[in-house]
């Protein structure tokens, strides 16, 4: 006895909206990751309808026709209705999230950059022994991350000690004095 190979076939409404879901996404990840690519004319100008919003359509509706469709056994063109009615169920709502969620993003306030003046009264540790006619090494935190600066003083600090910033002489270097 011969084995017999099956052969799988996708229906042809299946792998047009399978397509639609790949251009969705293809559009989705441009968007998201080089959204300066696609503006024409003035940045900010986006329409009444968000890129993202459009590309999270075209992906749910896609993937969800095709869903449906093979759920259904799509061959026949009622089963195709059905099924751009499911994609259209399930795109409406991502099309609405994705909107939304890239707004959010888009208007998400954030922190100012800080600048050397953020540096005065910061507090940290000697890191290189300042000398007392030189520049030493100090460690201080700003807005939360370590930065590590070269330091002056009036009298020689020892490593290990702790500092606080009085003034700074340039974008990476302070004085200090020891706290």
């Amino acid at each position: 006895m011969r084995p017999v190979a099956t052969v799988q076939v996708v229906a042809t409404g299946t792998l047009i909206f399978l397509i639609i879901g790949g251009a969705g996404v293809g559009v989705l990840a441009l968007a998201l990751l080089g959204g300066e690519l696609l503006h024409f004319g003035h940045p900010d100008v986006d329409g009444p309808v968000s890129v993202e919003a459009v590309a999270g359509f075209l992906g749910a509706f896609g993937f969800g026709a095709a869903i449906v469709n093979e759920l259904l056994g799509g061959r026949t063109p009622g089963m195709i209705a059905a099924a751009v009615g499911g994609g259209a169920l399930a795109a409406v709502p991502t099309a609405w999230l994705a909107g939304r969620l890239s707004r959010a993003a888009r208007d998400m306030r954030t922190d100012a950059t800080p600048t050397r003046d953020d540096l005065v009264g910061a507090l940290g540790l000697v890191v290189t022994p300042i000398p007392d006619a030189g520049y030493g090494e100090v460690r201080v935190r700003v807005a939360g991350q370590p930065v590590k600066l070269n330091a002056r003083a009036d009298r020689p600090i020892p490593l290990g000690a702790q500092i606080f910033v009085v003034q700074t002489l340039s974008e990476t270097s302070v004085h200090v004095e020891t706290y």
